[in-house]
């Protein structure tokens, strides 16, 4: 009976000695909830502007692709000179 309550004092000494090592914990977020709105709002409003970055550089890409499949970017050799 002693030896298990000598182990268990052991244990809890060795589980709670590793707590005051640990690092503090730090809020990431405010705790109020307007601060809390407004960086949710940031980054709606970021990640609307990523994808919509994205929505873009494909629609250049599309029309890059249809310009060159109409070959309207290869210059002629016998266009004629307006000098």
């Amino acid at each position: 009976m002693v030896r298990r309550i000598l182990l268990i004092v052991v244990l809890f000494l060795v589980h709670a000695g590793a707590l005051f090592g640990a690092d503090q914990k730090i809020e990431v977020f405010p705790a109020a909830p307007y601060d809390r709105h407004t960086i949710y709002q940031a980054l709606v409003f970021f990640w609307i502007g990523i994808v919509g970055l994205i929505v873009i550089i494909v629609m250049k890409l599309r029309e890059i692709k249809r310009i060159q499949d109409m070959d309207i970017d290869k210059d002629e050799n016998d266009a004629p000179f307006l000098d």
